[in-house]
């Protein structure tokens, strides 16, 4: 059983999680995944790891509430346990020093992308990231993206918050006043 140290709602139907799993922290790396089930006989989901604190043990995750596990998910509060956890799967994002990355997240996008920017940033390279809503309250992670980013550009498909478009009209200006040298761009089909 993994118990869930932090709960905290992001945005309507997104919540994120700190989930004592330390096995995992210790070993992940961007790019990777769990799976987990919150009960015997349950639907296994896969979701993306979005941060782990090896020394607190902790690995954080960004849930939408979309099906029925992911909604039941998101129902659960710091205290209570899920019942397995299994990872960190999948192959680790290639991260190297490239001179300038800009990271692209629309909506929940921003938490898949938000480990990448930070392994990016920690091998040395000038991180831009651009992260995107629908309007003001569907944009997550400003705070933490910031503390990673040498430069961030919001955007909203209503102008609510940040510059009005979507994310890939960001990219577009930041291409045509320097060079970039790699984008990982996360999110919906309109991106």
């Amino acid at each position: 059983m993994f118990e869930i140290k932090k709960a905290k709602a992001l945005s309507p139907n997104v919540k994120l999680f700190e989930i004592h799993a330390p096995l995992i922290a210790n070993k992940f790396q961007a790019g990777q995944f769990i799976i987990l089930r919150l009960q015997d006989g349950g639907e296994r989901v896969p979701l993306t790891i979005a941060d782990a604190n090896p020394q607190n043990g902790t690995i954080t995750l960004v849930v939408q509430g979309i099906g029925r596990t992911t909604s039941r998910l998101n129902e659960l509060k710091e205290g209570e346990r899920i019942r397995d956890i299994v990872g960190p799967l999948g192959k680790a994002s290639h991260i190297e020093k490239v001179g300038t990355v800009v990271v692209i997240g629309g909506g929940v996008g921003t938490a898949i992308a938000y480990p990448t920017a930070k392994a990016f940033k920690k091998a040395g390279n000038r991180v831009i990231t651009i992260i995107g809503g629908r309007n003001k309250e569907l944009v997550i992670l400003e705070d933490e993206v910031r503390a990673i980013s040498d430069e961030v550009r919001i955007t909203t498909d209503d102008g609510s918050y940040g510059t009005k478009g979507i994310v890939t009209d960001a990219l577009k200006n930041i291409m045509s006043k320097e060079t970039v040298n790699e984008v990982l761009a996360i999110g919906p089909i309109p991106m």
